[in-house]
């Protein structure tokens, strides 16, 4: 039996010193790092039309029977109200004190029957509610490939489609125009002679098309777009462009879930598995692991609360909502403080902390500290570079009263002291002046991401 995530975090003393520290590797996408390079991979979704493949990096939950929906009302903040079959929603849930604990792709398969796509964080949450409460529920669990047991398939194959040229490459593989659907719509094609589900998304602002079926009829969809999408410039992109592709849409990938303190939380972590708990890297040192705990107010998700029901951490995630709350912002680099960065790797001394491209996390949660006028204002999350924009960003929680764009903050780079994790080598912390500019940084973006 693996060690429970009670059990880990007991014998390192707390649960920072035991995620600081924690051997596991950053986040992994399981398929070919480049197809050609990650610079033109990136401009696809902008100029012609990208096909990326989504089987492998994430876990599906699916959950089914009478109390299925109940289960997701009672852990989502969403709204459940309308919710028919052939629907997706952006699913996300907080703990008893209103903290976030992730978020996930809700799909709507048929009646009673539903898939919880995305990173393991709330779906772990959501399992367990479910198998420790009053809920005539069954879940079937798919993990990424990084999880499953070798050799073992994928239950679904899934493909996503993004970019200017890709409605006109659905329709030349449907044979027939595609009907109107909004944002997170589904519906069912025929392509290639077999049942495919889609769903109508969009990443950059760029009109897109998630695709997905049984694994074994995968490859054989796989293979009629990329013959259809020759005459699109259909670009493959592999998992180094598609790691970057939430800097663009402004999607914060992977906040340090709110599950390690707080009610039920004890009995939470001894049912989780130690191995599923993550890495915590940056800039930002506390002692308290609650400082490092969001709302979904601090990433942008004000929009999908809704107080129609309730749901764990309801009378607590309303006090937050009438609190002052951080604002998600982009935070643009300044090129000669990046440059002054890396240069130090090929100078004498003791150089700053690596910074890969396109994306720079080196832990599954990104921390890193964010001051102005010598006060700390926020934190940034996730960075990296746009070669869209030619910028290299970080998407940030900060106090809104420094969130106007133009405003000019310093991030710290690096960890005093280095930690043990496997991506640290030994470095110095550098600043990194930046200037805040909407999220998503992009304006295509922000004035489309959700049209149609």
């Amino acid at each position: 039996m693996s060690a429970s995530a009670f059990d880990a975090i007991a014998r390192a003393g707390s649960a920072v010193e035991l995620l600081r520290n924690a051997q596991s590797k950053p986040t992994i996408f399981p398929v070919t790092p480049e197809f050609s390079n990650w610079r033109s991979e990136q401009r696809s979704w902008r100029e012609s039309v990208a096909l990326l493949d989504q089987s492998h990096h994430m876990t599906d939950l699916f959950i089914s029977g009478p109390d299925a929906l109940r289960l997701l009302s009672d852990t989502g903040v969403n709204s459940f109200a309308r919710f028919p079959v052939d629907a997706a929603k952006q699913f996300i849930a907080v703990n008893h004190e209103g903290y976030l604990i992730g978020d996930a792709i809700l799909f709507h398969l048929e009646e009673q029957v539903f898939d919880l796509v995305g990173w393991y964080m709330v779906l772990d949450w959501v399992q367990f509610i479910g198998e420790t409460g009053d809920y005539d529920v069954t879940f079937e669990r798919d993990a990424n490939t990084l999880m499953r047991e070798p050799g073992v398939d994928p239950l679904f194959y899934r493909y996503e489609l993004q970019g200017p040229h890709a409605l006109a490459l659905m329709e030349k593989l449907i044979g027939a125009p595609v009907p109107p659907t909004k944002f997170f719509g589904m519906a069912t094609f025929d392509i290639a002679g077999v049942t495919v589900r889609s769903l109508r998304h969009g990443m950059a602002g760029q009109p897109g098309f998630e695709l997905f079926g049984p694994w074994a009829e995968g490859a054989r969809i796989r293979e009629a777009i990329i013959a259809a999408g020759e005459e699109f410039d259909l670009v493959l992109v592999g998992a180094k462009a598609y790691s970057s592709a939430n800097l663009e849409s402004a999607w914060v990938p992977s906040p340090l879930p709110a599950i390690f303190s707080g009610a039920q939380m004890d009995d939470y972590l001894a049912w989780l598995p130690a191995a599923r708990l993550g890495s915590l890297a940056g800039s930002f040192v506390s002692e308290r692991i609650e400082d490092y705990y969001l709302t979904p107010y601090d990433l942008g998700y004000g929009r999908s609360v809704a107080f129609d029901h309730d749901f764990i951490g309801r009378a607590a995630l309303e006090a937050h909502a009438a609190a002052e709350q951080r604002v998600k912002v982009t935070l643009v680099w300044k090129p000669d403080d990046l440059a002054a960065a890396q240069r130090s790797l090929v100078e004498d001394g003791l150089p700053a902390k690596y910074i890969d491209f396109p994306k720079a996390r080196y832990g599954l949660y990104q921390v890193d500290r964010v001051r102005a006028d010598g006060v700390d204002v926020g934190i940034s999350h996730d960075c990296g570079y746009i070669t869209n924009e030619q910028a290299f960003v970080s998407l940030a929680s900060i106090a809104a009263s420094y969130a106007e764009p133009g405003t000019e903050v310093v991030l710290t780079w690096g960890e005093d002291p280095n930690s043990a994790k496997p991506a640290v080598e030994r470095h110095r912390q550098v600043e990194i002046r930046a200037t805040v500019a909407p999220a998503p940084y992009s304006r295509f973006a922000r004035e489309n991401y959700r049209a149609g």
